[in-house]
């Protein structure tokens, strides 16, 4: 072997005593790796010296593995005079690799990595599900059901910290409790366009930082080069979303918050874009986005937005799903991405997203923003609604109509996070404990494998899993709901049970008649509520 490589297993390192933070183990020589399926590999290669413009050096590694498939792996710079070809083996077995570069020192390095079946919880990467085109899978089968939150400047809260990622950790352990598994994130942000409160302390605002993935800074940025350390400490925080299993639904530019960017499909811009590609594909918990308010603020047009997703599609070799953060992209150009991505604020929620779903057949449906922005403790961006209930009606809304939530948060969405939220005072913390409901709600009865907008009752919305049992979402102004069960179920008999989305808790069994028009009276409160119905899998009518 030509040069000495590091070897990085991520999948690991939640096991390791106290969250240690991320190392590598180098192995000298022509030997055998170990790792796992599914786990990121870091394999480092050293030059002597590396050429005026190291980033632009082509450099991939070809992968076999006993079966004859392959898999090959673009490389990428990694500072000083370092590269690495990140990988993620895809299968357990042996894998053996062969480099290949213009440059000597990186072209014809050879070595093995031999991967065992993958540790326990670790379930590969997203995928859309084969089997229901509306709903995802992890790629060993599991059902991935998206509950996301967005959290743009996740990247600047350890940023400056060279050592770890302790505020990051915090916070993003926080989300994982919470029932949340995906975050949506920019690459990098700089600030918000718009007014900030006037009460806003500085600690609390991560607007205008210091550190910058080119060249020199914001104001004075230097376009022909990357920042390297910058990217380093944004692997911390994909690598920490991994491991908490929380896909990281990643933005690669954004162009409303004030971001120094290079000229669109510049030589310049073109490194950047290709370089995020390169570094983040492996990541089994990445998610593809190509910019946050794509087409709204005449960066660009739909055809600079079509070359990169083309662009992306060529070069990220393990095919994570992409998105664009913008419906009306999405709505023209459905076939260029893996699914719908829609910023819909409308009312009357559940209709508008059902629409939605009829327009776009074998697609899944995430409702990126709903106008739902849950108060805080500041004023960052109030959108229609802030009270955190209507919020989470929205959110259920959503799920109701076999579409998926984002939940946005005042208090962490944009510049102004709050990272400690269990140190903030009662009245001003963020009900994230509903979307923990939900969350259990949802895995308790497996709702991914549901049908949706089927009428089966008399008002509110109805999922069903064709086999007895009936989920409603009955709204706040209901005090009733009559059922449909099916008329060949009249005479038989069924249970129906309360489910409390604020609080998590379910009522007692209610054991009923089926008549020709059963209802149920819904708890006293003012909130909606779900009922669950499961009809007697032995009764029939007439007996």
């Amino acid at each position: 072997m030509k040069s000495r490589f590091a070897i990085f297993a991520i999948g690991l390192i939640a096991m390791l005593a106290a969250h240690a933070e991320i190392s590598a183990k180098e192995i000298q020589g022509n030997q055998n790796v170990s790792a796992r399926q599914w786990d990121v590999l870091d394999l480092t290669f050293e030059v002597n010296e590396v050429p005026p413009q190291p980033v632009d050096v082509e450099f991939w590694a070809t992968f076999t593995d006993a079966t004859g498939q392959q898999l090959e792996v673009p490389g990428f710079y990694n500072g000083s005079t370092e590269y690495v070809i990140r990988f993620t083996p895809p299968t357990a077995g042996e894998w053996s690799y062969v480099t290949h570069s213009k440059l000597s020192q990186l072209d014809g390095n050879t070595g093995a990595v031999s991967a065992a079946a993958a540790s326990e919880g670790r379930r590969g990467g997203l995928w859309l599900d084969p089997d229901n085109d509306r709903n995802f899978v992890y790629e060993d089968g599991t059902n991935y059901y998206p509950i996301a939150i967005e959290a743009d400047w996740l990247f600047a809260l350890d940023a400056e910290n060279p050592d770890g990622i302790p505020v990051t950790r915090m916070f993003v352990d926080t989300l994982a409790e919470n029932g949340f598994n995906q975050v949506v994130m920019n690459v990098f942000a700089y600030d918000v366009n718009w007014k900030k409160d006037e009460r806003l302390e500085a600690k609390y605002d991560y607007g205008s930082p210091r550190v910058f993935p080119f060249g020199g800074d914001n104001g004075q940025p230097d376009h022909s080069k990357l920042n390297i350390e910058y990217f380093k400490r944004l692997d911390r925080v994909i690598d920490y979303l991994d491991q908490k299993g929380l896909a990281a639904h990643l933005m690669i530019y954004v162009w409303n918050k004030e971001v120094n960017w290079p000229e669109a499909d510049s030589e310049n811009d073109n490194r950047y874009f290709d370089y995020v590609v390169r570094r983040y594909q492996a990541y089994p918990n990445l998610v593809w986005d190509i910019s946050k308010e794509a087409l709204g603020y005449g960066h660009n047009d739909v055809n600079y937005i079509t070359s990169r997703i083309d662009r992306l599609r060529k070069l990220d070799r393990y095919q994570r799903l992409v998105t664009v953060h913008d419906y009306g992209y999405c709505m023209r150009f459905p076939k260029k991405v893996d699914f719908i991505s829609v910023q819909l604020w409308l009312s009357e929620l559940y209709s508008v997203m059902r629409k939605v779903v009829s327009q776009f057949p074998g697609k899944p449906i995430l409702n990126i923003e709903h106008g739902g922005y849950e108060k805080g403790p500041y004023v960052v961006f109030t959108g229609n609604y802030t009270s955190p209930e209507v919020c989470l009606e929205r959110a259920y809304q959503c799920v109701f109509a076999g579409t998926y939530p984002t939940h946005y948060w005042q208090g962490a969405a944009w510049n102004v996070v709050f990272t400690d939220i269990d140190a903030m005072a009662p009245e001003d913390r963020p009900r994230l404990d509903y979307y923990k409901h939900m969350r259990a709600f949802v895995d308790k009865y497996d709702l991914a494998s549901f049908k949706a907008g089927d009428k089966k009752s008399n008002s509110g919305f109805c999922l069903h899993n064709d086999d007895g049992l009936f989920i409603y979402y009955v709204p706040k102004e209901n005090v009733s709901i009559g059922v449909s069960v099916g008329k060949d179920k009249v005479g038989g008999m069924m249970t129906g049970r309360w489910f409390d989305p604020m609080s998590g808790t379910y009522s007692e069994p209610i054991r009923q008649k089926i008549t020709q028009w059963p209802s149920f009276a819904k708890p006293q409160g003012e909130q909606f509520a779900i009922l669950i119905v499961q009809v007697d899998a032995t009764e029939e009518a007439g007996r």
